[in-house]
């Protein structure tokens, strides 16, 4: 990379004054951005992006609401225990109403079709656990949302669908879809309505907190010091706090074809959630796998394994849509931020740094809550 000190017109134009330096562009950075200004309209507000678009997972994910099927809560709660999955599920929820309010949900094209967690005919015993416990879900997760039913099952409908070898369906009814473009478009624009300076191409690769302010180092060799800084990453916070307890994870997603007379509606699960799947555009959205091969996705390098894209067409051709085995049109992935829990990281890691990463993968859900209270945070009184 080519390194060149900044001008003196570029630093006092472009970089001076910066109250509070946001690193990352995703719906974190954003949201905190936007909270800054609504908490203070006087603060200079600044986001240095490493991509040309906000890379990482907000725009290129599969644009679940992501509530949370039964099995991945399920699995959640041997693991964590039941008090802090349900806490964590009253944050998502909270989470999407605030995206909601915040973006509108015409551009967020919200639909709230429900989501859908399938099994197949080697699934059963998994299905009647799940079955077992679905009244005492609907009355924990019911009163967070606001629904009497918010699990049920509707095996009747797997005709409809044109699945095979599936078995079971339990439908989640708050789940919903997003269209992640239009969502961040529109929070870009309204940053930059909001006067938040966004500079993108600038990939952070070092900073040094002190007494005096936080030095940032890009990967240009320049050295922009600002008095405060709120680290929005997500699956690439490590790089830039090596203390930071998260694990960055690639999610490998594909998209078909136009199918013709497709009528498969609403957001599908498989498998604890590892595999997922919904309609886009006449088209069908599959992505997930990652734990067929998890040591080789615990990576920040985009790009797609054999391995992976195996699993996603041979689930697609042999069970999502078997009679059409519809052509691939498109590969993306997108990189994650995971931990030994899934519970966010909101804290102040230095007097003048805040970090609000480690989403789990429920970007949508979360992202704005982790964000805005990454915002108040960076504005308390210092350590």
């Amino acid at each position: 990379m080519l390194k060149y000190n900044l001008s003196y017109w570029e630093r006092e134009t472009f970089f001076q004054p910066i109250d509070v330096a946001v690193i990352g562009s995703g719906i974190v950075g954003l949201a905190a951005a936007l909270h800054l200004k609504q908490l203070d309209p006087k603060l200079q507000v600044a986001i240095l992006e490493r991509g040309p678009l906000p890379i990482g997972a907000s725009t290129r994910n599969a644009g679940f609401a992501c509530f949370g099927s039964m099995t991945e809560l399920m699995d959640d709660m041997a693991r964590m225990g039941e008090d802090d999955v349900l806490t964590l599920v009253e944050k998502r929820w909270r989470g999407l109403q605030r995206l909601r309010a915040l973006v509108g949900e015409e551009n967020l094209e919200f639909q709230q079709l429900g989501g859908y967690e399938m099994f197949t005919e080697d699934e059963e015993d998994t299905f009647l656990r799940c079955a077992g416990q679905i009244h005492e879900f609907n009355r924990k997760i019911g009163s967070i949302v606001g629904q009497g039913e918010v699990y049920k099952v509707v095996d009747e409908r797997i005709p409809a669908f044109g699945f095979r070898r599936v078995r079971h369906l339990i439908h989640n009814q708050p789940e919903g879809q997003v269209h992640t473009g239009k969502m961040m478009a529109t929070l870009l624009a309204k940053a930059e309505r909001a006067g938040v300076r966004i500079f993108n191409g600038l990939a952070v690769k070092r900073l040094e907190d002190s007494a005096t302010g936080v030095e940032l180092e890009t990967k240009y060799g320049w050295t922009i010091r600002v008095p405060r800084v709120l680290v929005a990453v997500n699956g690439f916070a490590k790089s830039l706090l090596a203390d930071a307890d998260t694990t960055p994870a690639r999610n490998q997603v594909l998209v078909t074809r136009p199918i013709p007379g497709l009528k498969l509606e609403g957001c599908f699960h498989y498998d604890r959630g590892y595999f997922y799947f919904r309609n886009i555009d006449g088209r069908i959205l599959i992505g997930g796998g990652r734990h067929l091969a998890q040591d080789e996705e615990k990576t920040d390098e985009f790009g797609t394994t054999e391995i992976i894209r195996s699993a996603l067409v041979q689930l697609l051709h042999t069970v999502v849509c078997p009679d059409h085995k519809p052509e691939v049109d498109t590969w993306w992935s997108g990189i994650l931020g995971l931990g030994p829990e899934k519970k966010p990281i909101i804290k102040r890691t230095s007097q003048n740094v805040v970090v609000s990463v480690r989403l789990s993968g429920m970007g949508v859900a979360i992202g704005t809550l982790v964000g805005q209270e990454g915002a108040e945070m960076i504005l308390e009184r210092k350590m």
